[in-house]
């Protein structure tokens, strides 16, 4: 089984390709990751249409069964929720277009699956990935290991059901 992983953003996607074979290897393989970077001088939907580019350029390459993408909280910012929430809409729609399921998952989910503490910091999480999947140690941007961390949150979630 193959996944698309995405923390979603307008800024900054998070975006990992992760893989399992239930039978041959237990454990998910990270097969590709990025951060899609949109242009800030460009208007949002200029930005958007980039994102979506880039998705299907993704999707068309590593042809994933599913969509596992980080549920949206936020507790301050209104505006930037909306815009994420946006975003977030367009990446599900291209998702849906070409007949990939999706699961969304709460970050308190990612917490626990990834350090076994659903009130953990970020940098608790960033302190266990390497600990549980094997990441080249070329330098990531944080939307980047959130990515790879919802994908392993994804397959623990289907382990259990």
């Amino acid at each position: 089984m193959t996944v698309i992983a995405i923390d979603p953003g307008y800024d900054r996607i998070g975006v990992a390709i992760l893989e399992q074979d239930f039978i041959k290897k237990p454990s998910e393989q990270v097969i590709f990751s990025t951060c899609i970077t949109t242009n800030p001088r460009q208007n949002f939907y200029e930005r958007m249409c980039f994102v979506q580019n880039e998705l299907l350029k993704i999707i068309t390459r590593f042809q994933p069964n599913h969509l596992a993408i980080e549920e949206l909280y936020f507790s301050k910012n209104t505006k930037t929720a909306l815009r994420v929430a946006e975003a977030k809409g367009i990446i599900i729609s291209v998702a849906l277009n070409q007949n990939i399921p999706i699961t969304e998952i709460h970050p308190n989910h990612i917490k626990i699956a990834i350090t076994g503490y659903g009130n953990a910091t970020k940098s608790d999480i960033l302190f266990m990935l390497p600990k549980l999947i094997n990441i080249e140690q070329t330098k990531k941007l944080d939307d980047e290991l959130d990515a790879i961390a919802i994908g392993i949150t994804f397959f623990a979630q289907i382990k259990f059901t």
